[in-house]
């Protein structure tokens, strides 16, 4: 809910400021004479007065403020996608889940420690197997703390032995807080060498690519996670299943 009292007080206090640039604003002949003190003050009660009486005034002022501030954060979204589509979707350092040769792309930005990102994941693997022509791209996104940055890194190290997604879908699946013993107990549970993964992980090769998508969501405004891309739409937050299939047919229809 908008804090509604908060801002009128702040609006109100703002009028006198306001009604000097209504007058500033005026036509040269109308400012020929200036306003003196009893005259402005008398402007300021006008527009205070008429405020107090109709409140809903300001609020539908915010909602307009609103709604054209949201029209122009997604127009500068779709203009960041469009300059930024050959790293987001076609990057050969990111996994790609589902058919590599798909014809339409999904991208993820997900956290392991993320609760959000584990909801969706039943959701996403349902969106992989149902859509055959899905190529879906997963962007490690760790912004959630150390143990985030950990688990991102082992599981972009597994990749040398073949087992990202087995290790990803481990990662997600589970429940509480990850450290290090947790992450290496996952990864000998998928058939990783612990040992060589310990030592693949620190490759300057997988901080390159954390750093790429950090660098890549900061462009997007990608703030938290997940956060999808559909095409040319950025969806923020976990969405279900059918909104999922929704945004990539969507997508698909597009091109």
């Amino acid at each position: 809910m908008r804090p509604v009292l908060p801002f009128l007080r702040s609006a109100l206090l703002a009028l006198p400021v306001a009604a000097l640039a209504l007058s500033a604003a005026a036509p040269a002949h109308a400012q020929s004479a200036s306003f003196d003190g009893n005259q402005k003050a008398a402007i300021e009660k006008i527009v205070r007065d008429y405020l107090m009486e109709h409140p809903e005034v300001i609020l539908q002022a915010v909602d307009a403020m609103q709604e054209r501030q949201k029209a122009a954060e997604a127009e500068q979204a779709r203009k960041a996608l469009v300059e930024n589509r050959q790293e987001l979707t076609r990057n050969p350092a990111d996994p790609v889940a589902g058919n590599p040769q798909g014809d339409v792309t999904v991208v993820e930005f997900f956290d392991y420690q993320c609760g959000y990102c584990k909801a969706v994941q039943a959701d996403t693997q349902a969106l992989i197997k149902g859509d055959p022509k899905l190529r879906f791209v997963l962007k490690e996104f760790p912004i959630l703390g150390p143990a985030s940055l950990l688990a991102s890194k082992a599981a972009l190290a597994s990749r040398g032995q073949g087992k990202y997604m087995e290790f990803h879908n481990a990662l997600m699946a589970q429940r509480g807080q990850l450290d290090e013993a947790v992450i290496m107990r996952l990864a000998k549970s998928v058939g990783l060498d612990t040992d060589r993964l310990k030592k693949d992980m620190d490759s300057p090769d997988v901080l390159k690519v954390i750093a790429a998508n950090q660098a890549l969501a900061e462009k997007l405004n990608i703030r938290g996670t997940p956060a999808f891309v559909f095409g040319d739409e950025l969806v923020p937050g976990a969405i279900k299943l059918d909104d999922m299939k929704r945004l990539t047919e969507a997508a698909r229809a597009k091109g």
